[in-house]
């Protein structure tokens, strides 16, 4: 291939003593010069894969020197080799040649290879498979290539006296029909045999068994019928063997467990019945796919397709399978594609199914299985898993697969609950919702609001035990801070994955990532410094947290000012990672804590510790425990977080306010109001009463 373009010129015929012309792969057009009649010393022409057009030249199939004409993937018509006596090979696929095949190939003695493949050659005569008669003579025939043209007829009984050297005959992609000629069992040489695609009707000849070196047969998309030979046992060089969708009958021989050499199987779409034969999984070479689908077959699937270590594709879809998935089916590793749909299995997933680490398609919908959905699903490699219309219950996954809403399938399991939202499942009740008569209701309310007084005056036992120790602690944040760069927040949180996010907030996100040589596990909140007031927001909680320790207050860790690799300005800060989330998602909302278990029930005792820690926070900020008093602004319960032993931590200093009382009692009064719709400043105990009420009574409007 050297890109050559343009037209061969006629003068070329004056090169009398030419013996090849080699040109393939190129970009050569026009028409092939018809003085090339005149290299009366040519015995090889390859101009394949061009974009030559219209006719050859019939002066080239008048040198009787030429043995090969390769002619391949262009765009010519017209075929006359009667008098190309040393012709060996003519090779013309893929081309634009019409009508009939009139050559007589009796002439040509020493013919190996015919191939015509993908033209549209037939003309619908009663004579349009006569030409196979001339090829009888041909002694040393050994390729005839006529798929995919128009040829319409029935194949003819001479087929069964080509010369025993033919290796490979295609005929697929045409309009052949009638019956197979048993003749063509006479061709023992055959390593190649295509007839897919066509019209055949009546049985595949008993004596199929003799073409011992066929290595590729294909009957498929036919009309064959009856019962398959069982004299396809002797084809023990066989590697792909495809007789689907016929209307083939009987039971499938248990002889194919002899063609050890298969490396693909498929009866797919006949009426095939009984048992699947055990030895079909005996085929140890058996790799890139079996396939038994839409047929009648009954039974369970024999436990030895644990054998089939290296098959790709396994499909038993629509047929009328029956018992558990067998759990053998676990040692097939190299497993990628799995349908078992439209049966009657019954029973759970087997979890030796997690072995397999590769498989990206399974198909268990329209079965009658059971149980959960097992969890190892997530972490395997899949792109698509269909489980629908089965009987499974729980709770479905969050994780791997079940990410993807257009990946996954739970259409008619109606004991399903949980997942991703556009699963459109129904939540989960963790506990079996009571129905409380109103006078439990109101003693409850009672006991709340006594807690509610009785831990305001604990509040202030507390704050004074408490202060000295947190006075001590301030000294501790003037130490110097880690160091991190953009670079490290990037490679810390994935790149900012999606995956790793954890909140979105009116300035900036919130990613989960890893940081330092201990791999501590940190929030990173990045500044989305286009919205107005950002920069200000970054600016206040640095300010607000610089100086202040406690702890029911976010640990801020360090913060990082920098720029992106785009040159962009870059603000972040780095707090200790919360794992039980916030009082929002405990008391509006399901949440998965670290084990990975769903809660949402506070009980009292939590509900009373989580108040007393917010009450200790705010009279850390407000009373002077700190170096400055410091008016949050925001307080909510989103912003309220919990660590791994739910001990409550006041975050989110974004809009923080300093109060200078003791210098100009005036400027307080400046602040307005800031924070969040439907929460209010504090600037005395009213927010504190107003979150005991949430707390204890999260549904009041």
């Amino acid at each position: 291939m050297n890109n050559l373009n343009g037209e061969i010129p006629p003068s070329i015929g004056n090169l009398s003593s030419l013996q090849r012309i080699s040109a393939p792969y190129n970009v050569l057009g026009g028409h092939i010069p018809d003085s090339m009649g005149q290299l009366r010393s040519l015995t090889f022409l390859g101009l394949g894969d061009n974009k030559f057009s219209g006719m050859i030249p019939p002066s080239l199939y008048n040198l009787s020197s030429i043995v090969i004409l390769a002619l391949a993937n262009n765009d010519l018509g017209g075929i006359s080799l009667s008098n190309a006596s040393e012709l060996k090979v003519f090779s013309a696929e893929l081309n634009n040649f019409t009508g009939k095949v009139s050559v007589n190939f009796g002439g040509l003695q020493r013919f190996l290879k015919l191939n015509i493949y993908g033209n549209n050659l037939g003309s619908g005569d009663a004579d349009e498979m006569d030409f196979f008669q001339s090829l009888v003579n041909c002694s040393s025939f050994q390729y005839m290539g006529l798929a995919a043209n128009q040829f319409e007829g029935a194949l003819p009984k001479v087929l069964g006296n080509f010369s025993t050297q033919l290796k490979f005959f295609s005929i697929s992609q045409n309009l052949i029909f009638g019956e197979i000629p048993s003749g063509i069992c006479n061709l023992v040489n055959l390593t190649n045999l295509y007839m897919a695609d066509n019209k055949l009707t009546g049985t595949i000849p008993s004596d199929i068994g003799n073409l011992q070196k066929v290595r590729r047969l294909y009957l498929g998309r036919n009309r064959l019928s009856r019962r398959l030979p069982i004299t396809l046992g002797n084809l023990s060089l066989l590697n792909y063997l495809s007789i689907d969708n016929n209307k083939l009958q009987g039971t499938i021989p248990s002889s194919i467990g002899n063609c050890q050499n298969l490396l693909l199987l498929n009866l797919s779409e006949n009426n095939l019945t009984g048992t699947v034969p055990k030895q079909l999984f005996a085929i140890s070479m058996l790799s890139i796919s079996l396939n038994l689908a839409q047929n009648s077959l009954v039974g369970s699937v024999p436990s030895e397709v644990g054998n089939l270590v290296h098959l790709v594709e396994l499909v038993l879809s629509d047929n009328k399978l029956s018992g558990e998935i067998p759990s053998n089916l676990g040692h097939c590793t190299s497993l990628q594609y799995l349908y078992m749909d439209g049966n009657f299995f019954q029973g759970v997933i087997p979890t030796p199914l997690s072995s397999l680490r590769g498989v990206e398609d399974i198909d268990l919908s329209r079965n009658n299985l059971s149980g959960q959905i097992p969890n190892f699903l997530e972490d395997l490699s899949l792109k698509n898993l269909n489980l629908s219309f089965n009987d499974f219950q729980g709770e479905v996954s969050t994780k791997g697969i079940f990410k993807n809403a257009s990946a996954v399938s739970f259409v008619g399991n109606s004991r399903l609950c949980g997942g991703i939202l556009g699963l459109n499942l129904p939540r989960c009740l963790t506990n079996k919702k009571r129905k409380w008569s109103f006078a439990l209701t109101m003693v409850i309310s009672v006991a709340c609001v006594i807690v509610g007084v009785t831990m305001m005056s604990y509040i202030l036992f507390y704050w004074n035990k408490k202060r000295e120790k947190d006075n001590s602690s301030n000294s501790s944040l003037r130490q110097s801070l880690l160091k991190v760069s953009y670079q490290k927040l990037l490679k810390a949180t994935d790149g900012f994955s999606s995956a790793n996010l954890i909140g979105v907030g009116s300035f900036g996100s919130v990613y989960k990532g890893t940081l330092g040589e201990d791999r501590s596990i940190v929030a990173v909140k990045v500044l989305n410094l286009q919205r107005r007031g950002a920069f200000e927001s970054f600016i206040s909680e640095c300010e607000a947290l610089k100086n202040i320790r406690h702890r029911n207050l976010v640990k801020i860790i360090t913060s990082c000012s920098s720029m992106d690799f785009h040159g962009n300005d870059f603000k972040a800060l780095v707090y200790e990672f919360m794992p039980n989330g916030s009082l929002e998602n405990w008391l509006h909302m399901d949440f998965e804590t670290e084990t990975g278990q769903t809660e949402r029930n506070l009980n009292l005792l939590q509900r009373t510790n989580i108040a007393v820690d917010i009450g200790c926070a705010l009279d850390y900020l407000h009373h002077h425990h700190c170096p400055m008093t410091v008016v949050h602004c925001d307080l909510k319960p989103s912003n309220i977080l919990f660590d791994c032993d739910m001990i409550a931590h006041v975050g989110d200093f974004g809009l923080a306010k300093f109060l200078l009382e003791l210098m100009n009692p005036k400027q307080s009064s400046s602040i307005g109001i800031r924070g969040t719709i439907g929460y209010t400043a504090p600037g005395n105990n009213n927010l504190l009463n107003l979150l005991i009420v949430n707390i204890c009574f999260p549904h009041l409007p």
